[in-house]
């Protein structure tokens, strides 16, 4: 059996206006051990001037690398999402993300499936999702790095659409990252699912809806930051009984709205955990 690790995913700097440096240095204070960072091409003037946490893949993967390892924490993914349909953008986008996850000691870089062109059939959106899928694994398996799909967009709203979209391509690159959230705003159960795919997830977005939330926005988006786990609909006591089951590790990664919500989660899903222990 597999250890459930748990980590944060460092959106909930997002409306906090924390920079890459205070939400590693929050995450390790809170007591998280695994921390999954955004990455960006190019320069963004928010991230350089401290008031956002995605960092420029332009900057030394080594400084994501010491960034962790000085507050003792390690890397569970970089959160490297690009339109999979839009080639043009995510070729190239993908192999500079593998890259530097191989560089910076991530395991596994973060991708999901939209935003869609505008004019193309569902024929050639997945002919589209393929050839990138394809060129990424092409650099993503000789450096031993994965590739997650989440659960985010149109075509991964529902267990036969993601199926359909993991089996475009045969590589052992390819996992899944499912978003209870997520799954959960597309009219999913979460719980059902993640049983049913378990033996493929390598790491999980420990997302929570609040009920108010349920209610406005179930069916009507894919998407949004969570609540505090415990704070909405999701059992995360069958969610950890499930992956306590898994052959392999697993990273919980906290995607919540707040640093409040951020350490309320830590110490709901830390008590669950633990009581799973081997």
């Amino acid at each position: 059996m597999g250890n459930i690790k748990l980590g944060l995913n460092l959106e909930f700097a997002r409306f906090e206006n924390g920079s890459f440096e205070w939400a590693m240095d929050h995450a390790a204070e809170i007591g998280y051990k695994y921390v999954e960072p955004m990455v960006h091409w190019g320069r963004e003037l928010l991230s350089a001037a401290g008031y956002f946490h995605s960092i420029s893949m332009l900057d030394d993967p080594l400084r994501l690398k010491r960034a962790a390892e000085s507050r003792g924490l390690s890397i569970s993914s970089l959160s490297s999402h690009a339109p999979l349909a839009k080639p043009e953008v995510s070729v190239e986008y993908l192999r500079q993300a593998i890259r530097y996850a191989a560089e910076c000691g991530a395991p596994m870089i973060m991708i999901d499936d939209g935003p869609l062109p505008s004019w193309t059939t569902e024929e050639e959106n997945y002919t589209l999702m393929r050839y990138t899928l394809q060129e990424a694994a092409l650099a993503a398996e000789p450096r031993g790095i994965a590739i997650a799909i989440e659960t985010h967009g149109e075509y991964t709203a529902t267990p036969e659409r993601l199926d359909g979209l993991m089996n475009l391509i045969d590589s052992p690159a390819l996992t899944i990252n499912l978003d209870t959230g997520n799954s959960y705003l597309s009219g999913n159960d979460p719980h059902v699912w993640l049983e049913s795919i378990v033996d493929r997830v390598t790491h999980l977005h420990a997302k929570d809806i609040s009920r108010e939330d349920a209610a406005r926005y179930r069916g009507k988006v894919r998407g949004m930051l969570g609540c505090a786990c415990g704070d909405g609909v999701i059992d995360w006591e069958r969610i950890v009984s499930t992956l306590a089951k898994a052959d392999h590790d697993v990273v919980l990664s906290v995607e919540c709205g707040s640093l409040e919500a951020a350490t309320k989660s830590y110490a709901h899903l830390s008590e669950l955990i633990g009581a799973h222990a081997p």
